[in-house]
């Protein structure tokens, strides 16, 4: 940003966000960057118009509210005011799509801690490199996460791998296993039964009181079975299933015969019982049939 489109910037949009897990760093938290940035904005002369703040939010992926939020009311500022690039995004391809789209609307981007001027050859080329920095930072976290998760998926013994504690169940971290809650795993009984019965997952679920996405989970879930999964390995939990293999899979190939909405649905069936793995064409669905932006209609 040179001299003369920093004097032209009067209102602006200031966007913070941290993950989950940068909750805990020092200098990362939302009021820090909130506290710094309104004082930036202050000693430019430049008038603050929404502070949208994610909070929790990955910043791999757009599927962040205010971030959306923020954009829909490009109307209203003239340049988008960070403390840091990958506060934004750490997924290159993300940044360019917002830049261009910025561009095409004579909007400005400001990194308070990195000086930019993207009226620049150089300019622009520094910041695509800082970004994809940001990429690669994020895609290693993930890598050394996921590792030490498989590990432990080999590894554990107490049945339990550090997923969400099911519905039915509470976690005695004491003496690390898990109690049943006998009258929700009635209503877990019955969610499959009235899905092989032939009724929808909205009618399941206005049945029970859960919206349709609480029953696919319910559905979906080989805990059930008795089995716990992560990623492609499965081993035995540590629990009395409460249906059986067959019944599990029965109810995913009637996900699949009744999905309207996306043809190419694979569902996710347990076929060898002994080492609970799945094949890699299989594996490569389980991320799909998770995914909240798929809205699968059963």
């Amino acid at each position: 940003m040179n001299k003369f489109e920093a004097e032209a910037i009067k209102n602006v949009a200031v966007y913070t966000r941290v993950s989950t897990e940068e909750q805990a760093h020092e200098g990362f938290s939302l009021d820090n960057q909130l506290d710094k940035l309104r004082h930036y904005c202050k000693a430019r002369d430049w008038n603050i118009i929404g502070e949208y703040v994610d909070g929790g939010y990955s910043g791999r992926n757009t599927r962040r509210p205010n971030y959306q939020e923020m954009l829909q009311d490009m109307d209203k500022w003239d340049a988008i005011v960070i403390i840091k690039m990958d506060r934004i995004h750490r997924n290159s391809i993300n940044f360019n799509k917002m830049m261009v789209d910025l561009g095409k609307h004579h909007k400005q981007f400001v990194s308070m801690q990195e000086s930019f001027d993207t009226s620049t050859a150089m300019g622009r080329f520094f910041m695509d490199m800082t970004q994809r920095i940001a990429q690669l930072e994020s895609e290693m976290i993930g890598e050394r996460v996921f590792t030490g998760q498989h590990q432990k998926a080999k590894d554990d013994t107490s049945g339990f791998m550090g997923h969400r504690v099911p519905f039915g169940y509470k976690w005695d971290s004491k003496n690390k296993k898990f109690i049943e809650v006998h009258q929700e795993l009635d209503i877990v009984r019955n969610v499959f039964q009235m899905y092989e019965d032939g009724f929808s997952m909205r009618e399941i679920g206005s049945k029970i009181g859960k919206s349709n996405t609480t029953v696919k989970y319910y559905l979906h879930n080989c805990f059930y079975a008795g089995l716990e999964r992560w990623c492609h390995l499965f081993k035995k939990a540590n629990i009395e299933p409460i249906i059986t293999v067959d019944q599990f899979n029965k109810c995913q190939q009637l996900m699949r015969d009744r999905c309207h909405s996306h043809k190419n649905y694979k569902p996710m069936l347990i076929k060898d019982k002994n080492s609970f793995k799945l094949s890699n064409e299989d594996r490569k669905a389980i991320p799909v049939i998770n995914r909240a932006k798929h809205n699968y209609s059963f």
